[in-house]
């Protein structure tokens, strides 16, 4: 039949592995047949196995070896182990290492056959929701990933093919430009997706908590360590975990990470015995790779484990094809959310917001359109629905941060004077020194959200952590400047 799946039997005992290959063949499936684990990692490789049978002791590499073996490769290839009577712990093992189950010799033949049809079955459906999933892309959406640029279907197309393995993914893109979204997708198009889904920011937290969140901890561990907790890892067992902006990670502790990854294992902090994992990682930075690796925040021998696939996010001016049906999705989330008769954007709206340059990307959009949504009487958003001027940005032909506090001007504003020639931009502290006209630029920032240090890294093009530096030494003069004056720069 051409529609057959392909089953494996990786057996070493010539009987019985005959005898199961031409049973499996009678009840409709494809089969080839391995003496060996070896032989059973070349099969893989040329037959492309849907279903692997697998023996656990097998001469040359045993099946404990060739179960990892596909793991580490990423390969989407479900996997029953066959165990013999003393073997349940090593089958529990496989299990943990994401064999889909295991069964006891002897086989009972009617149980492996209501075992191969139930897969057959769940493969069946699983590649109808890959089918409808790229009719999806060819309309510009893989659940909520949005756009038809080029760039986005590239996008799309790299989803759909890491997304079926275990593979490891880098996501790197600029703030705002939907990297947790990315790796959510990543999740949900997965055979992981009925398993937890854990995402932490490794910039969010203090560096002496971070290692605790990732791996646990035991009662007594340290102080305040009352009882024992699971980490991110153990609570994303059987599932997926994100480490969000992995490059704010101190290298002692990346390499940790990296000793777990591999060893599919870990310790808690004050823990005497390993806890074994069935995890699916997935990293994101907003910095870029190779200068992340030259300056030593990213470990290089890191990188090349996690670096599987990488996905790289387009910003949004670089995509601004994308533009008209990313506002019609969040004026209609919006709408419904607020219970606004809402229906979309005039023209003159959707010129004005294709002409901002954009550094806050997908994320400043969406929350651009929330206000338009939440002011605008309807049914049409126009351009005096948009943010009002609150604050001019210092011009930078280097540096994007600056321009996020422009906002949108009302129409009549586009009919104003140009300024004099030679004179300054409006709000521009002229003469004074660079490092106050960075201090006054963060202040504000901070002043426009609220005081919420993260959200003003993310506009500023920072990270938290240089935030905190940064206010620190704000602080630190401010309070020796009391005392004393501040010495001038040298010329």
């Amino acid at each position: 039949m051409s529609d057959a799946k392909r089953v494996l039997v990786a057996e070493d005992h010539p009987r019985t592995r005959h005898a199961w290959a031409e049973l499996i063949a009678s009840w409709g499936f494809e089969v080839e047949a391995a003496e060996d684990g070896q032989r059973a990692i070349d099969l893989i490789a040329s037959f492309e196995p849907h279903i692997v049978l697998l023996d656990l002791k097998l001469p040359i590499k045993d099946g404990l070896g060739v179960l990892s073996e596909i793991r580490q490769r990423g390969l989407p290839i479900i996997t029953i182990m066959i165990s013999g009577e003393g073997d349940i712990p090593d089958a529990v093992q496989a299990i943990k290492l994401g064999a889909y189950d295991y069964l006891r010799k002897p086989v009972d033949p009617p149980r492996l056959r209501q075992t191969l049809n139930n897969l057959s079955a769940h493969l069946a459906v699983s590649e109808e929701n890959q089918r409808l999933r790229l009719r999806l892309m060819g309309v510009g959406e893989l659940g909520p990933i949005i756009g038809q640029s080029q760039a986005m279907r590239r996008v799309m197309a790299l989803v759909e093919q890491a997304a079926p393995s275990s593979a490891s993914v880098i996501i790197q893109g600029d703030s705002g430009t939907g990297k947790e979204i990315v790796a959510r997708t990543i999740h949900d198009c997965s055979p992981r997706r009925n398993g937890p889904y854990v995402a932490i920011n490794c910039a969010a937290l203090p560096e002496g908590l971070l290692e605790s969140e990732l791996f646990g901890h035991e009662r007594g561990a340290f102080t305040g360590a009352d009882q024992r907790r699971a980490g991110c890892f153990e609570l994303a067992n059987g599932g997926t975990l994100l480490l969000d902006e992995i490059t704010e990670m101190k290298p002692e502790l990346q390499a940790k990470l990296l000793r777990v990854i591999e060893d599919h294992k870990l310790r808690r902090v004050g823990g005497t015995s390993d806890v074994a994992l069935n995890v699916r990682v997935l990293a994101a930075t907003n910095r870029e790779l190779a200068g992340a690796i030259r300056q030593g925040r990213l470990r290089e021998d890191l990188y090349y484990r996690l670096n599987v696939f990488t996905i790289a996010l387009p910003r949004l001016t670089e995509r601004l094809d994308d533009l008209p049906a990313l506002v019609d999705h969040f004026v209609r989330e919006f709408a419904r959310a607020n219970s606004k008769n809402v229906s979309g954007v005039d023209n003159a709206c959707l010129e004005a917001l294709k002409a901002r340059p954009w550094p806050g990307n997908a994320r400043e959009l969406r929350n651009v359109i929330e206000r338009a949504v939440i002011v605008s009487s309807g049914p049409l958003i126009t351009v005096t629905d948009l943010p009002a001027t609150s604050q001019h940005a210092v011009p930078s032909a280097q540096t994007a941060p600056p321009q996020v506090l422009e906002t949108f001007p009302p129409a009549r504003a586009a009919q104003s004077a140009p300024p004099a020639p030679g004179a300054p931009a409006p709000g521009l502290p002229v003469g004074q020194p660079l490092r106050e006209v960075e201090r006054q630029l963060i202040l504000k920032t901070l002043a426009l959200v609220g005081g919420n240090r993260v959200r003003a890294a993310e506009i500023l093009g920072i990270s938290p952590k240089t935030l905190y530096n940064k206010l620190g030494r704000y602080q630190a003069k401010s309070d020796s400047a009391k005392s004393e004056p501040e010495p001038a720069d040298e010329a």
